[in-house]
């Protein structure tokens, strides 16, 4: 057990609200001021760590939270019957998918069990601009070593990517168990591609991870650069979830460099050090022609390059629109070695996705295959994208009417609707439809 050796008596409450209230960038020094005074036998390690989520490290039960008591030197800063616990800070949150309540813990001090040893932390969190909220917290033990470790033990489960995506988005980032989860249905085995273009990829992946030693042998940085070009709607993000979701390597997504309150090269920075530390990883940067522009684009490249200090990263770049590209990136390739086109399927590529789709349906609503011939045949210019739109309005206008073996007469109609609105200056449907996602990010 830990004791303050000041002779007043230690009223946390009082600490934390006066801290409150002054200056954000006094706040920090008042506090850890204010602790050196009343606990001076004690290691005070402090810092702003988005890595040290006590809260998390303790749900997933690596360690052990009391709240605190308010104390004085002659009971320690443990809960004690007869002293007032300090008032934990906790918000209630809306998780709207899982139909519950989330709560996060804003301010408070806690006991701290974690193998067989006591700590105590002290969390703060005050705001910090106009669009950023500063979370602060200081450990206190009776060793160096102690602090020291715990912290490391904390910091690396935290910064450790499991059965998450990390996404990096509004200068900072952040872990998504969704974005995880939709992509476990997407596999190699229900994409369609030309010719041997979804092998060739997924070859080049595979053999890319298991080349480091081949790549150290002959002193080349183990790293690689991957451009996926063509229009929307083609397989792309189909690709890259397959990927991510085949070689089980962590995948961090970077989706903006843009924020009102950092630059992009600020934002760049803090991606690419995350991006070095969670090495070897999957970087997937989608739409890369509308991240890149003339103020950031040196930056970037400086970035790319220095890929080659930590090896293991293998980037993966989308783009629709090539000619936007800079030719530093599109031509140079020590940034990205190898460029495949996904093009609009051809007739037989059509009729291939067709005869998967319909291989799922129950067999009342199924195709002939002289149907899927047909369709197929009649949906020239289609991507994938809009044959997957072809195919849910299909089975939604089937199930309203249930006429069952007239399943191709909908879907023809349907195919005539589509056609128009593709055709159509002010189509409603893109040609990104509802077939393929255009960004990896699930709302």
């Amino acid at each position: 057990m830990i004791h303050s050796s000041a002779s007043r008596p230690v009223n946390l409450t009082h600490l934390m609200l006066d801290a409150l209230r002054l200056p954000s960038s006094a706040i920090a020094y008042h506090v850890s001021q204010q602790l050196s005074d009343y606990y001076p036998d004690q290691i005070v390690l402090e810092g702003d760590s988005t890595y040290f989520d006590l809260q998390k490290y303790a749900e997933n039960g690596h360690c052990e939270l009391s709240p605190i008591a308010t104390v004085s030197s002659s009971t320690g800063y443990f809960p004690s019957e007869r002293a007032a616990t300090v008032h934990n800070h906790t918000v209630t949150l809306w998780n709207a998918k899982k139909q519950m309540p989330r709560y996060k813990q804003k301010n408070g001090c806690f006991a701290v069990s974690w193998q067989g040893q006591q700590l105590m932390v002290l969390l703060l969190s005050w705001p910090q601009g106009y669009f950023e909220t500063c979370r602060y917290y200081w450990i206190l033990a009776e060793q160096q070593c102690l602090v020291d470790d715990f912290f490391a033990a904390v910091c690396r489960w935290n910064s450790d990517v499991r059965e998450e995506v990390m996404v990096f988005e509004g200068g900072h980032w952040q872990k998504s168990r969704d974005l995880y989860e939709s992509i476990q249905s997407a596999t190699l085995e229900n994409l369609v591609l030309a010719g041997s273009l979804k092998e060739d990829i997924y070859a080049d992946v595979k053999q890319f991870f298991a080349a480091k030693a081949m790549y150290a042998e002959y002193n080349v940085p183990w790293k690689r650069g991957l451009l996926f070009i063509g229009p929307p709607g083609n397989g792309k993000t189909h690709m890259v979830k397959a990927l991510v979701n085949t070689v089980g390597y962590p995948c961090l997504y970077i989706k903006s460099f843009k924020t009102r309150q950092n630059t992009d090269t600020d934002n760049m920075r803090l991606a690419f050090n995350r991006v070095r530390e969670a090495a070897p990883c999957i970087v997937v940067i989608e739409d890369i022609d509308a991240l890149i522009d003339d103020e950031n684009r040196a930056f970037f490249l400086n970035e790319l390059d220095g890929f080659a200090l930590n090896d293991g990263v293998l980037m993966i770049a989308s783009t629709n629109h090539p000619e936007r590209l800079d030719m530093a990136i599109l031509e140079r390739p020590s940034r990205f070695d190898r460029k495949y086109h996904f093009d609009l399927p051809s007739r037989a590529e059509r009729a291939a996705y067709l005869a998967l789709w319909n291989q799922k349906l129950k067999a009342e609503m199924q195709l002939l295959a002289t149907d899927v011939d047909a369709i197929a045949a009649a949906a020239e210019n289609f991507s994938f994208a809009y044959l997957k739109e072809l195919l849910l309005s299909s089975s939604m206008c089937w199930v309203q009417q249930r006429l069952p073996g007239k399943m191709a007469s909908v879907m023809t109609a349907q195919l005539d609707k589509l056609r128009s609105q593709m055709e159509s200056p002010s189509s409603a449907v893109s040609q990104n439809g509802t077939g393929e996602s255009q960004t990896l990010k699930v709302s």
